[in-house]
């Protein structure tokens, strides 16, 4: 029994987990470190809640987090995590996490603009010293460049995964042709798709977990969950999901 519970506990060593005990579960423990990640869905799947859920436990588990946001500033950062239960105004002021925002909008950008921003984006995420990167969301990039500069960003980022960085990236599934989404799905570990579904009258997320690479337990392929401000995510068992 002692041994057993030794080999859990290095396993965990080794996994990114989100926080919620069910979501892990599905993932098999969590996402493996050093891993790239690919978390793909519609607007309003929950992508940007699912990033801040391993965020926090991420944070919870002694790493340290760099989370790059299109979508919102600092404060409304640091308010939405706390609006889910999950603040870490604490660890963004000891310095664990480093929130770094993007604003791109009202440009007339060019893709040769854009391949250096990339570019710029990347060395970046290379030199810094955090152990897993978040990057919310690569659509915005899309529109601006081209589909190869886009295959090179994710080699680079698998690149930066083999010096020991974990990363997640969410992109929404219309900014690419099928067969290109098809080559950044296969360039990534992991693949997590996000889709809403309506349960009576009300919507819930549906989280399917694709593939995990190298997970050491077995992997669930769905969980249902809704968003409740002031309490965070909330699990729904399959039965009411499939009501």
């Amino acid at each position: 029994m002692d041994e057993m519970l030794a080999d859990l506990e290095e396993e965990m060593k080794n996994i990114l987990p989100s926080g919620n005990g069910e979501i892990d579960k599905r993932l098999g423990g969590g996402i493996p470190l050093g891993s790239l990640t690919l978390i793909e869905g519609e607007n309003d799947t929950g992508k940007s809640v699912l990033c801040q859920q391993f965020t926090w436990g991420g944070l919870r588990r002694g790493l340290s987090v760099a989370y790059y946001t299109t979508e919102n500033t600092i404060r409304s950062f640091l308010s939405q995590m706390e609006s889910l239960s999950l603040d870490v105004s604490d660890f963004f002021a000891w310095g664990y996490l480093k929130i770094y925002t993007i604003h791109i909008e009202g440009v007339d950008w060019t893709a040769d603009q854009m391949r250096k921003i990339l570019s710029l984006a990347a060395d970046h995420m290379k030199s810094i010293k955090e152990d897993v990167i978040i990057i919310d969301s690569l659509t915005m990039f899309t529109t601006y460049s081209t589909e190869d500069d886009i295959l090179e960003f994710f080699t680079k980022m698998k690149n930066i995964c083999d010096m020991g960085k974990t990363i997640l990236v969410t992109l929404h599934q219309h900014a690419f042709k099928e067969d290109t989404l098809v080559r950044i799905r296969a360039a990534c570990d992991n693949h997590l798709f996000l889709r809403k579904e309506q349960v009576g009258d009300r919507y819930v997320m549906v989280l399917e977990v694709s593939k995990v690479r190298g997970a050491k337990r077995a992997t669930g392929n769905i969980v249902s969950f809704e968003v409740h401000p002031g309490f965070g995510l909330k699990i729904i068992p399959v039965s009411q999901a499939q009501a």
